[in-house]
């Protein structure tokens, strides 16, 4: 008997009809007129101040040519990563000895499978701008793609300097060790180059009492980089003051902690001194007993001097980081083994950030999550330390890592709306290591617009497009600018 066909003629009639929203048209993400209208008379052309980000100081010094396309946008991207070794690609094309074109054709051949994933929505987006490229990659157009990204990378519009000028960024904050000359950022702002690149002071590798020679190793490198000898605690916080005075004279007004959780201890041990003492002397016994209470005493030391400076003080909450004990031995740290924590948050930040307003000595603040579950109390927890005269002076930050996608992002800025006041909110951050992830910016403005133009055609919201579209401005670009003293 012959087979019914599964296919009716209306469905096989279906198949051949386009989308009248189509992929990565003018109007991607864009599916109201409204929302069309807020973004594209509103915040297409607003420029970008990048607050956060893990850019190369010295590739913006060298104004570096990047050799492929594999060294701009491969190297060192560990959401790529992750993804390949998903679909079982062996870690020769990967962080191996392939050669730049086999890892170009290995993400080729993997883009098709990433769909779903943000990535999809990156790469296509990042060959579209700033390269021109408008068909989907994949393994039959790879080569050509890879040919024409290439020939493009050797003219100057395509160097980290004429690709910071493409995007129209304003400002670049890089993310530095306290033990960082800085000599790449003094280069840069002793030149002709008018985009502002300055660094942010990220001191977390002095917070780690119980990291053994490593830790060790870093107080050598700090007492050289300070010109303070380091063997109490007293000298480590000398040795911190310098180092945030030298990062403020080369500009820096913003600091970043990655922390699994805000450490707070309410008492005192009586220990601490002669435990760092010991642990200086390489006896680690009782290091890993202390290190919450010590982590408490440094970075609560720390955000003293940040008030002091006026600065903004960043903290990145929630990572589980080097899952892969195995693979952290071959590749090192940050190279797609982390993952979301499940780590107890609000107590400990809540009495952190009220000890310091107690004593009036709260920065303005940014936190940042990373589990979903929490962003409720995330966003809770900024209305509780607030200020007059300061604008959102403590900010529930854009959707970090897992969560800069589109739902990640849609959930923090509605929790945000509800919990606070989504008009204050700074907007959107790079975090990144490539000079080709500034349309990041690009797909957090059109899903605001999208969120927006939403509320306005289902009448939740006034279709007060002049009120709506400056606050959408605001969120893109002006906030950000008036909350940080750079």
């Amino acid at each position: 008997m012959k087979e019914e066909s599964l296919v009716t003629p209306a469905a096989a009639k279906r198949r051949h009809l386009q989308p009248t929203n189509s992929f990565m048209s003018e109007d991607f993400l864009l599916q109201t007129e409204t929302a069309r209208l807020l973004y594209h008379e509103y915040a297409k052309d607003q420029p970008i101040i990048d607050y956060h980000c893990h850019l190369s100081p010295k590739a913006i010094a060298e104004n570096k040519t990047f050799a492929n396309m594999t060294d701009i946008w491969l190297a060192g991207d560990h959401y790529k990563w992750r993804a390949l070794r998903t679909l079982g690609v062996d870690e020769k094309n990967i962080t191996g000895d392939a050669t730049d074109e086999e890892k170009f054709l290995t993400w080729a051949k993997a883009v098709p499978h990433t769909m779903r994933n943000p990535l999809y929505h990156w790469t296509h987006m990042e060959l579209k701008n700033p390269f021109g490229v408008t068909e989907l990659l994949s393994e039959a157009n790879a080569l050509q793609v890879y040919a024409h990204c290439n020939d493009l990378l050797q003219k100057p519009e395509y160097t980290p300097r004429g690709l910071l000028q493409h995007f129209d960024v304003r400002m670049v904050g890089t993310t530095d060790d306290p033990t960082d000359n800085l000599q790449y950022h003094q280069q840069i702002a002793t030149s002709d180059f008018n985009i502002k690149v300055l660094p942010s002071f990220r001191p977390d590798k002095a917070l780690n009492l119980a990291g053994g020679e490593a830790f060790r190793s870093y107080l050598q490198k700090l007492s050289e980089a300070s010109g303070v000898a380091i063997n109490s605690i007293d000298t480590l916080l000398e040795a911190l003051q310098q180092r945030v005075d030298y990062f403020h004279a080369n500009g820096c007004r913003v600091s970043d902690h990655g922390l699994s959780f805000m450490p707070f201890s309410s008492t005192s041990s009586g220990k601490l001194d002669s435990v760092f003492s010991s642990v200086v002397n390489g006896d680690d016994q009782d290091a890993a007993a202390h290190e919450q209470e010590f982590a408490n005493l440094v970075l609560m030391e720390l955000c003293r001097m940040y008030h002091q400076r006026e600065w903004v003080q960043q903290f990145h909450l929630g990572a589980l980081r080097n899952n892969n004990t195995r693979m952290l031995q071959v590749n090192g740290p940050d190279t797609g083994y982390d993952s979301i924590g499940d780590f107890p948050q609000t107590s400990s930040m809540s009495a952190f950030f009220n000890a310091l307003e107690k004593e009036d000595s709260l920065a303005k603040t940014v936190i940042y999550n990373l589990n979903p579950a929490d962003n409720a109390a995330f966003a809770a927890m900024t209305g509780n330390f607030q200020s007059p005269g300061i604008r959102g002076k403590i900010q529930f930050g854009s959707g970090w890592w897992f969560l800069d996608q589109l739902e990640g992002m849609k959930d923090q800025m509605n929790t945000l709306s509800n919990m606070g006041l989504i008009s204050c909110f700074i907007g959107m951050l790079t975090d990144s290591r490539s000079f080709l992830s500034f349309p990041r910016h690009e797909y957090f403005r059109r899903l605001l617009c999208n969120m927006f133009g939403d509320d306005i055609e289902q009448g939740l919201l006034p279709a007060d497009l002049p009120w709506i579209g400056k606050m959408v401005q605001d969120i893109s670009y002006h906030n950000a600018k008036n909350y940080f003293t750079f």
